[in-house]
């Protein structure tokens, strides 16, 4: 149904989606750009912040909200993740290439284990644990990541999630900001017994705000 022109340009947008949140909306023109490069096999150039990246592009994800491509980064000469909601492509085009063998063969799966900071994709989180949050599951799933939510009531939810330290994954289930309980295993519980400590220490030291000013609200 669609002109020539229009039907050409619809599908040179190769998308793997990853299970995850919903995606916002992108650039049309940026995702047009790097999914034509993929489909061509050509190498892109893009601005990213002052610098420029030289890439063989390899696949356009979707994860967790947002866009990414997975390259060979040329000047690093290694695999890499980038956000398109902060790259800039640049024209013409650049070469033509023959794609690399992704890790494990399937690009959504290796971009997750990057994302891991693990270059196998069969590889877990060497920390896994669980928590039961007293806020609905669906208060959740928006900020939940790559974590299992779990709906237990209409008030609570259980969360499993993974990290690379017992800290960070205490750390990462608090900035869910839910009431926490029913964490599991130990080494879980015993994080959140060291984070207590820990910002009880900082609220100690921290100098309170100047008279008549009231602290900005995080967002």
């Amino acid at each position: 149904m669609l002109p020539a022109r229009l039907r050409h340009r619809v599908d040179a947008v190769q998308v793997a989606p990853l299970p995850a949140a919903p995606v916002p909306e992108v650039d049309p023109q940026v995702l047009v750009a790097v999914s034509g490069a993929v489909r061509a096999r050509q190498e892109l150039r893009f601005d990213l912040g002052d610098a420029v990246r030289r890439t063989q592009p390899h696949a356009v994800l979707a994860r967790g909200g947002r866009w990414y491509l997975l390259a060979w980064d040329l000047d690093r000469d290694d695999w890499r993740t980038f956000r398109l909601d902060r790259i800039t492509p640049r024209t013409p085009l650049g070469a033509r290439f023959t794609p690399r063998e992704v890790p494990g063969g399937d690009p959504g799966a290796f971009a997750v284990a990057l994302f891991r900071g693990s270059r196998d994709p069969a590889e877990d989180w060497p920390c896994r644990g669980r928590v039961v949050l007293a806020v609905p599951a669906s208060a959740v799933l928006p900020y939940a990541g790559d974590a299992e939510v779990e709906p237990l009531d209409d008030d609570r939810c259980r969360v499993s999630a993974g990290a690379w330290s017992w800290t960070g994954l205490a750390a990462h289930l608090l900035r869910l900001d839910a009431p926490v309980s029913g964490a599991h295993p130990r080494e879980l519980a015993q994080a959140f017994t060291d984070l207590a400590a820990r910002c009880a220490a900082a609220g100690v030291s921290s100098p309170a705000p100047p008279a008549g000013r009231r602290p900005a609200r995080g967002r």
